[in-house]
Order: structure tokens, then sequence, then C-alpha cells
């Protein structure tokens, strides 16, 4: 026997629209305030994905509702062979039409994306995307209406910060290995480290040179591997 007409309203557009606006009213009741960081990506290699000098210009106000409410979860504080590491992790949910409206109108992508910062007043931390699990509440009434954003605690790396937020922008001025009491390092051409374009760097190294001078006295052929050709 097939289900009810009278309860099934998994189709029903309405009816998914009013849960929709329920949850919506939910966060701005219950959420904070916080600010998304979209990532940037200079010069980056499209072989490998990577992209050594990333930089953050641009700030968006956004409700989400702290799902991690008995405070943060993960590795938490604990001491590696290195130093001192600070593990925190919290859950933020943000719901998917209030990230379009707010961001997606600006930006180029429609969901929040590994990688990108969040910029949390309540403690002044910033937290870096890790994972976006988009079935989070599973298809209420047939359709799904936020993610959930897992975060870690962000751990800078030389990322420059351009936001016009002050508490943002500090992080580059506390931490940055490019800088010495707020004040940038330059090369001998007058260009700032931070801003030194990697590819053209890449460009001047001569590679093929030193390798042509090393075939002329190491033999790595398979008689002879590892000497320098007196065999």
């Amino acid at each position: 026997m097939a289900t009810s007409v009278f309860f099934n309203n998994f189709a029903s557009s309405q009816e998914q629209l009013l849960i929709e606006n329920l949850i919506v009213e939910s966060i701005k009741i219950y959420g904070h305030d916080v600010l998304y960081l979209p990532k940037r990506l200079g010069n980056k290699d499209e072989i490998f994905g990577e992209a050594p000098s990333s930089f953050f210009n641009a700030s968006y106000l956004i409700e989400m509702y702290i799902k991690s409410v008995d405070g943060f979860t993960g590795d938490g504080t604990l001491f590696s062979k290195f130093n001192l590491e600070i593990r925190d992790r919290v859950t933020f949910t943000v719901t998917r039409r209030v990230f379009s409206e707010e961001i997606s109108t600006t930006e180029a992508f429609q969901r929040p994306r590994e990688g990108d910062l969040i910029y949390f007043p309540l403690n002044g931390k910033i937290f870096e995307i890790k994972y976006v699990d988009n079935l989070a509440m599973f298809y209420q009434l047939g359709a799904l209406q936020v993610w959930d954003i897992e975060c870690e605690l962000y751990e800078y790396s030389n990322e420059r910060f351009d936001t016009g937020i002050p508490e943002v922008d500090q992080v580059q001025d506390l931490y940055s290995t490019a800088l010495v009491d707020g004040t940038a390092l330059v090369d001998d051409s007058g260009v700032t480290l931070s801003d030194i374009n990697l590819n053209a760097v890449e460009s001047t190294i001569d590679n093929d040179d030193l390798q042509s001078e090393s075939d002329g006295f190491i033999d790595f052929s398979e008689r002879d591997p590892f000497s320098e050709g007196q065999l």
C-alpha cells in the first residue's frame, strides 16, 4: 500500500519553503554573526593544485549557528615534537539561501569551500574550513536547507590579509616571517618579500646549465650509477 497523500508532502515546494524560513529565522535568533573570508589563490600550480602565495582580501558578514554547543572538539591542546599545538575544532551551520544571498551573489562559488576562513568574533579566533557536509539535515520534507561547516583553528603560514578588518588583518602583522616589527622586508631591488612572484623567480633558475655541468663528471648509467665515472 502506498503512503498517504494527506501526509506525504515531500514534493510540496510550499512545505519546503516553510521549513526553510523557520530554519533561517532560528539561526537569526540563536546564531552568531561571523566573517566569511574567501581564499584567493596566487601563482596557482595547475598540475599540483597548490598556491604558494595565497591571500585574503574580502570579508562577508553572515549569521551562522554554532552546532558545537558543548564547546570545542578535536584534539585540543597538545605537545608535539615541534611545538605546542592547539587543534580546536568547531562546527558551524549556515542556510543555503542565506549563503547564496550574502556571498554567492558576489563570489563565483555556490557553497562554502574548504580552505576558506571564518572569523569568530566571540573569541577573536580564525577557523579554517576543513569539510563541508551538505547532508547534515537529511532531506527535511524532501529538500536540503543547510550546510554543516567543520572547521579547525587556523594555522597561519604567511598568507596575506587585506580585508579592511583590523582584527583580521593584524594576523599578518603579528606572525608573518616577511615582516619585522610590522615593517615589510624587501630585497635589493625594493620588492616586498611577501609579494615576490614565485613564477618569475623560478624562470631565473639555471637548472639546465647545472644539469649539463653535472653530466660531465657524474655517471648515472646502469654500469656505474653511483661513482664519478672512474671505474
